[in-house]
């Protein structure tokens, strides 16, 4: 217990430095209200949006925007990865075009996203869904070529193959870094959720920043940004940061894997003298 509140003291300090830090600022040079808000008026503008309800909306939409788009690239990305692993020629011929358009993952489908679906929901996921694919696929790419092939010849020697070779070998030694992609895809789906928000809908946090700004609310800007990063912590700490470190402690390690590989070696020897 004591071990956790330190670890939580630790890690809330540099953000009450930057509090303090903030207020000096704001007290010493007489900043404008209009140029950069004080603690005390994001502080009210935080009460109001939460009595009135607004901040619930906004959360509510932004939230089911990443995980609609989120589970989507997901359902497609790991089959897809699993696939390049497997096959040398499905990789090589993928490869280019996951070289090209990674470079586009993200906020730069904005523009042509809103062509296609319109500003509203359709747009949205959509930039979500390409944060997310191109990261998820290559690490699932990583995690199944770094299962050793001996490991994958030992388990096809024991009758698993097809599917059964995939459900009980290939995933679960590639789990670790898929969890690992869907952690770093979501830290892009994120950024490129408010990106969206802002052009392309009328409801979300991102929307909630510039609509803040067309009316020189600096004390709103400022609240939803401390929003957004609140609820990144929140999603990354207490669910993908525990989430990645029990699988890599579950499944996966290649480090295991070889270990085991070799244990079996030395017993099969044993076996055959």
């Amino acid at each position: 217990m004591n071990n956790r509140l330190y670890s939580a003291f630790i890690f809330a300090l540099p953000l009450l430095c930057l509090l303090v830090v903030w207020e000096f600022c704001i007290r010493f040079f007489n900043v404008d209200a209009r140029v950069f808000p004080s603690i005390q008026a994001v502080f009210t503008a935080g009460l109001e949006s939460i009595s009135d309800g607004t901040i619930f909306q906004h959360i509510a939409a932004s939230l089911g925007r990443v995980a609609v788009g989120t589970a989507l690239a997901i359902l497609v990305s790991i089959p897809l990865g699993v696939a390049m692993g497997l096959n040398p020629v499905v990789s090589d011929f993928l490869s280019p075009l996951f070289r090209f358009f990674s470079v586009l993952a993200g906020i730069a489908w904005i523009p042509i996203a809103t062509l296609w679906f319109g500003y509203g929901f359709g747009a949205i996921t959509f930039v979500i869904f390409n944060a997310v694919f191109f990261v998820v696929t290559y690490n699932t790419l990583l995690g199944v070529s770094s299962i050793p092939m001996p490991l994958r010849h030992a388990a096809a020697s024991l009758g698993a193959n097809g599917w059964t070779l995939i459900v009980q070998v290939i995933l679960p030694g590639a789990l670790p870094n898929i969890v690992t992609g869907i952690r770093t895809g979501l830290g892009f789906a994120w950024r490129g959720l408010i990106a969206a928000e802002m052009i392309a809908t009328n409801v979300g946090l991102g929307y909630m920043l510039f609509l803040a700004r067309d009316f020189y609310k600096t004390e709103v800007i400022v609240f939803g940004m401390i929003v957004i990063g609140l609820i990144w912590l929140i999603i990354d700490r207490l669910l993908l940061a525990p989430l990645e470190r029990a699988t890599i402690e579950r499944w996966g390690l290649v480090r295991q894997a070889r270990s085991e590989e070799r244990r079996v070696g030395k017993e099969c020897l044993r076996l055959c003298r």
